[in-house]
């Protein structure tokens, strides 16, 4: 959904990252496939992108066949719980299926908040929290003061915001293509999004639980002449959120690179049609 050398971010009394401008705290971690060149040892001709955008099509008419024939043959459930619902202390995964409790109705300002008390309410946040963590509201001191507020547990959210105050410094401002006070060159659109991709529980008490919220992301300066372009990365982030005041708040956060799939074969966008997509298509409330 902050920057530093590290590849791994948790806030401790000794600061954290500090320089990186692809942490998602306020950034995306990049990460780059090459695919193989052919040569002697691989005789084989890459796919032509005519060929891979036949196969695309041909797989999405599948996966949509597919999903036509399982949503007519779905049985009725109520309106609390889907069959893929999963209660506490269950390992097992539902990839097409949502599960559980309805997606919050409260509101801490932007962040969706009154999450239920259960994992499934745990992940909920933490992928709300991943998303609020990755913004561009992060490079403005009030905004990311105020997201702070709303994620983070009171007893570490000094720790948080000591830290990440030293870390949006001036040389990671312009890191990132942007004016020595963070904000944005004329003529250009800043951009960093998270988008989480699913969750899964690696630890759980009534009251703590560990969270894993596999994510993609963007970075960069959007327009004519940019020379920090826009570009996607993947990653892992680690929130561990405790029960507090009635809601789950972050305590630790934490984040690895990937896993990262195969680069298609799209081509690039405009850096109008990028920061026009960005401007024009709203992030969500995500609940599991």
């Amino acid at each position: 959904m902050s920057p530093g050398d590290e590849h791994d971010y948790r806030p401790t009394d000794r600061g954290g990252r500090t320089d990186d401008p692809y942490s998602t705290l306020g950034g995306t971690r990049q990460t780059r496939t090459r695919l193989p060149d052919s040569d002697a040892g691989h005789p084989q001709a890459r796919r032509t992108a005519r060929n891979s955008r036949s196969l695309v099509m041909i797989v999405g008419v599948v996966v949509l066949l597919i999903a036509a024939i399982a949503f007519a043959n779905r049985g009725g459930g109520s309106d609390d719980a889907s069959p893929g619902a999963k209660g506490r202390g269950s390992t097992g995964s539902a990839p097409t299926a949502a599960t559980g409790t309805k997606p919050v109705q409260g509101k801490n300002g932007t962040i969706a908040s009154g999450f239920a008390h259960d994992e499934q309410g745990a992940q909920s946040a933490a992928a709300n929290y991943a998303v609020a963590l990755g913004s561009a509201e992060m490079f403005d001191k009030a905004k990311r003061d105020g997201i702070l507020d709303a994620v983070i547990a009171p007893s570490s959210i000094n720790r948080f915001r000591d830290t990440l105050d030293k870390a949006y410094s001036r040389n990671f401002f312009r890191n990132v293509g942007l004016n020595d006070d963070g904000s944005t060159p004329e003529g250009f659109t800043f951009i960093s999004r998270t988008a989480p991709i699913g969750t899964k529980v690696v630890e759980a008490t009534p009251d703590r639980t560990t969270v894993e919220v596999w994510c993609t992301g963007l970075i960069g300066l959007a327009g004519e002449g940019s020379t920090k372009p826009v570009t996607d990365g993947w990653f892992t982030i680690t929130v561990e959120l405790v029960w507090v005041g009635g809601d789950w708040k972050a305590s630790t956060h934490s984040q690895k690179d990937g896993p990262a799939p195969v680069g298609g074969d799209n081509r690039a966008s405009s850096a109008e049609d990028i920061a026009n997509a960005v401007n024009g298509y709203g992030g969500f409330t995500y609940a599991r």
